[in-house]
């Protein structure tokens, strides 16, 4: 087990724990040692050993036995024993939207419920609303939730896709007669969720053979079917994974064909007819006769077009617009100066201000904007006034003592019901800069929650409109919300939009950057990092960018400090 296997099992611990009526220490004991273990910098096995890890705050001896188990045998016999004890349905039940740990103890104790159709039934029979502290909104709630999560539940999230799907082609890439193999479908399109993997391979073995290896090896369950083009496997886990076998002169083919959307491949097909070829699954072909693809530079070249990145391959315009010309440089990771979206042990972060910082130096940044939690945020330990004095003073120090990296003094402050950032005027003019996002009141209508989105946008002191739908990819909806004429707003003031990186949010939808950026709005790609490891979304806040058209040029933070600091005085 890695890691990120390791914390996801002292999560789950904490849920079953938790579900149970634990003490409420133990409970969060596993929590903060998932969130430890996940944010470890260096390796477990070797700190296991050498008793870095016993010694690492938030490991304490139950969690260090947890961690030791799954590393020597790759599971845990106490999860194991829990999962024995809780009926799975109650943890599939904590997914829903409007129903915590306390409200499912009650479902289950009270109404003998164990199960989501059992819950669903309870919902609709009128038996959920007459429980103590439930009522009609709780359980109209619970059926919507009950409705998202059969709309999500064949998805994950694109962070975890990706790694499985780089584990696997480093398994492929390791067979005989394998030549070259890549991640292609939704994982290479940096979709914000999955359903499958899809794997390009060129090999001069036959798809069934790969397959039957896999088996054998370990890495997958079945091949669940085959033919001439490829394979599609049943992994350990339960996911499906499509493989794109080619040999290798058509291999550029096979890995476009792999990569594309639907929609794309149609477009694309088209474009191929309209041309004198010939476009499917088996190859590109003009008069009957295969043209070469050996890779897709080729592959495109042959039909008259720029290659078109793999995130843009989704079927809008870009065949048109590759057969044009040029495309635009998309944004590149490399083209971000500063990080921006950052919490701390100021409020629900694990790192200090001092170890935030000295990471994003190590990165090569040039500066950093510190956003803690404002004073409405109480669940997130929110900074008061006198705590942000503190904090400032803190970064102040550094930033006399520190070179090679600025930190710029921000706040994300709590747009709040009536459309108020959550501190006093003086407050906010002692930052240089804010990003004001909503956290609550999530049920308001659109009209009303726009309403509060534009007039937080009025206030000369928002820079930037963070996480602008509040949503939460597989766990919950957008809040309902006029996009359209908060990015119509958003130019006129002058008001940034974030693109969040957090693998659950991933929002602004790449849908709508081309939207804004046409109006003029400046996007800033943000990492919402609270650990060490959350540095690392500022790279799916770029594929979000590229997904949506965007260049280096319309992203605020690829300015140096003083060109960033200069937006946020413009709107003072």
């Amino acid at each position: 087990m890695d890691k990120h296997a390791i914390a996801r099992v002292l999560e789950e611990i904490a849920t079953f724990l938790e579900l149970r009526g634990e003490n409420v220490f133990k409970v969060r004991a596993f929590q903060n040692a998932a969130r430890t273990v996940e944010t470890f910098p260096g390796d477990l096995d070797a700190a296991l050993g050498s008793g870095e890890l016993a010694a690492t705050k938030g490991i304490g001896p139950a969690t260090l036995d947890v961690v030791r188990e799954c590393l020597a045998s790759g599971h845990s016999g106490a999860l194991e024993t829990l999962r024995g004890e809780v009926p799975p349905g109650l943890v599939e039940m904590l997914r829903i939207g409007g129903i915590g740990v306390a409200k499912v103890r009650t479902v289950h104790e009270v109404l003998g419920i164990a199960t989501l159709a059992e819950l669903e039934s309870a919902a609709r029979d009128g038996r959920l609303a007459k429980l103590p502290r439930f009522g009609e909104k709780t359980a109209a709630k619970v059926l919507k939730g009950l409705e998202f999560l059969r709309r999500t539940s064949a998805f994950r999230l694109a962070h975890h896709a990706a790694r499985q799907a780089d584990q696997l082609r480093g398994i492929i890439a390791a067979l005989p007669g394998v030549v070259r193999v890549e991640v292609a479908g939704s994982v290479r399109r940096r979709c914000e969720v999955i359903r499958d993997v899809d794997l390009a391979v060129a090999t001069t073995a036959q798809p069934r053979e790969l397959g039957e290896r896999l088996v054998r090896g370990g890495a997958a369950r079945a091949v669940i079917a085959t033919d001439p083009a490829g394979i599609t496997i049943r992994l350990t886990d339960g996911t499906t994974a499509d493989i794109y076998c080619a040999a290798p002169p058509r291999y550029g083919h096979a890995l476009a064909w792999a990569t594309g959307s639907a929609a794309h491949l149609a477009l694309l097909g088209a474009h191929a007819a309209s041309r004198g070829f010939a476009l499917d699954a088996g190859g590109l072909t003009k008069d009957g006769a295969l043209v070469p693809s050996p890779g897709e530079e080729t592959f495109f070249e042959a039909l008259g077009l720029a290659r078109i990145p793999p995130e843009l391959r989704e079927g809008t315009d870009e065949i048109a617009r590759a057969a044009a010309g040029p495309l635009p440089r998309l944004l590149e990771g490399s083209d971000l100066r500063g990080l921006l979206h950052c919490h701390t042990t100021y409020s629900d972060g694990a790192n200090s201000v001092a170890e935030m910082a000295e990471a994003c130096r190590a990165l090569g940044y040039a500066y950093l904007g510190i956003t803690d939690h404002s004073e409405a945020a109480a669940y997130a330990g929110g900074l008061s006034a006198e705590r942000v004095r503190r904090q400032h003073e803190e970064i102040d120090a550094w930033n006399s003592a520190s070179p090679g990296l600025r930190i710029l003094k921000g706040i994300e402050a709590d747009i709040v019901a009536d459309g108020r950032l959550d501190y006093a005027p003086e407050v906010l003019d002692s930052f240089d800069f804010v990003i004001g996002s909503v956290h609550s009141r999530f049920d308001l209508d659109e009209w009303t929650m726009t309403e509060r989105v534009l007039r937080a946008m009025a206030d000369r002191h928002l820079t930037i409109l963070g996480h602008p739908t509040g949503r939460l990819l597989l766990t919950r909806d957008p809040y309902p919300l006029d996009v359209h004429r908060v990015i119509a707003r958003a130019a006129e003031a002058g008001v940034a939009i974030e693109i969040n990186g957090d693998p659950q949010r991933l929002d602004l939808d790449w849908r709508l950057c081309r939207e804004a950026r046409d109006a003029g709005v400046a996007i800033a790609v943000s990492t919402d990092a609270h650990s060490l490891a959350g540095l690392a979304n500022a790279d799916l806040g770029v594929g979000i960018a590229r997904k949506g058209w965007l260049e280096a040029k319309d992203i605020l933070n690829t300015r140096d400090a003083e060109g960033f600091l200069e937006h946020a005085q413009a709107r003072r």
